[in-house]
């Protein structure tokens, strides 16, 4: 990925009042993908959602990284959940027209 399509993680704090340590944190627990370049942090673009939401949970409601990697954690889950629920009404829905 060249450097020009990532996010200083820099100007990502300026803008959201975040710690750069905040998302180093997050990089290394494997929550967002942090990437190195030149002594540079960035994140991929794609990243941003979940880097904000991320962000919103530590700022604006005061949870700890532990907490926000508990929730990462059930969100994963319920998103398998659904998958396989929507996974078996398909398959229900193949008997019922039987």
């Amino acid at each position: 990925m060249e450097k020009q399509e990532l996010i200083a993680v820099h100007e990502f704090c300026v803008h959201h009042h975040a710690e750069v340590t905040f998302i180093q944190a997050l990089g290394e627990s494997g929550l967002i993908e942090v990437v190195t370049v030149d002594n540079e942090y960035y994140v991929s673009p794609d990243q941003l959602p979940d880097l904000e939401r991320w962000v919103r949970f530590h700022y604006d409601l005061d949870i700890n990284l532990e907490g926000i990697e508990a929730i990462q954690h059930l969100l994963q889950q319920m998103k398998t959940m659904q998958d396989e629920l929507k996974t078996l009404k398909s398959k229900l829905h193949l008997y019922e027209l039987r």
